[in-house]
């Protein structure tokens, strides 16, 4: 029961990794039809669709700008604190945030195509996989249970027939699989892998599969080739000297 209570207690931070993703799209699209602004979900855009983006607001699709100029924030993608200037021919993607002009731009991948769904499924498929220690334990668990099953049964045994008793003897064969159980084999690194995902998708860090976070233990040298990434590009006062 322990070990059902810290797995659930990880697939429920891990799901909260990805709705924290899922909360970045807007629930809402303003699209052009028939000449005039009208306001629908998210969920009834569709290619082609000519969506209307106001300054602040974010973009629910990705698509191409046809008409006005702005710069958007697409930090949550790249991890550029600086928006990037935009204008017609330009590619948007949803979830970014359109900082300064009016945008219109024509729809091209909505719902599980957009950029953010990959995104999401790639975090939930990287928990699903296999790390090459999952393989392991589970080759060493297909052994170790027939083992324990095989001790129990020979303690049950020798207690039956030294001391003649059924009762005690089925205790010390139940209180040899239990204490034997080999669950931890089958929930800690499935549990781990969930946990990882989970806590490196709410730190905006994506791995592809759980054999990457496996063997980023294993990492001596990490290169990064954008500025930014190490920070959160939101400058703040440390520290007020004054001088007479």
């Amino acid at each position: 029961k322990l070990g059902k209570l810290l797995e659930a207690r990880a697939k429920g931070r891990t799901g909260n990794a990805i709705r924290k993703l899922m909360g970045l799209r807007p629930n809402t699209a303003t699209i052009q039809r028939d000449g005039k602004e009208v306001e629908i979900p998210l969920s009834q855009v569709q290619v082609g669709d000519v969506v209307i983006v106001r300054p602040g607001e974010k973009i629910p699709v990705d698509g191409v700008v046809l008409e006005g100029q702005s710069a958007v924030d697409e930090s949550m993608l790249t991890g550029e604190p600086i928006p990037v200037d935009k204008g017609p021919g330009d590619a948007v993607v949803g979830a970014t945030i359109n900082s300064e002009g009016r945008l219109k731009f024509r729809t091209t991948k909505v719902g599980r195509d957009t950029a953010l769904a990959q995104i999401i499924r790639l975090v939930q498929e990287a928990q699903g996989s296999k790390a090459p220690i999952q393989a392991l334990a589970d080759r060493v668990a297909a052994v170790f249970v027939p083992g324990v099953i095989g001790i129990a049964f020979l303690t049950f045994t020798l207690w039956w027939s030294l001391g003649g008793e059924f009762v005690p003897a089925m205790i010390r064969l139940v209180a040899v699989l239990i204490i034997a159980c080999p669950c931890a084999l089958g929930l800690a690194t499935p549990t781990a892998i969930m946990a990882g995902t989970g806590k490196g998708a709410e730190k905006g860090i994506l791995f592809k599969d759980s054999e990457a976070l496996e063997k980023a233990t294993k990492l001596e040298t990490v290169v990064l080739d954008k500025t930014g990434t190490l920070t959160l590009g939101k400058p703040v006062v440390a520290d007020v000297i004054s001088f007479n």
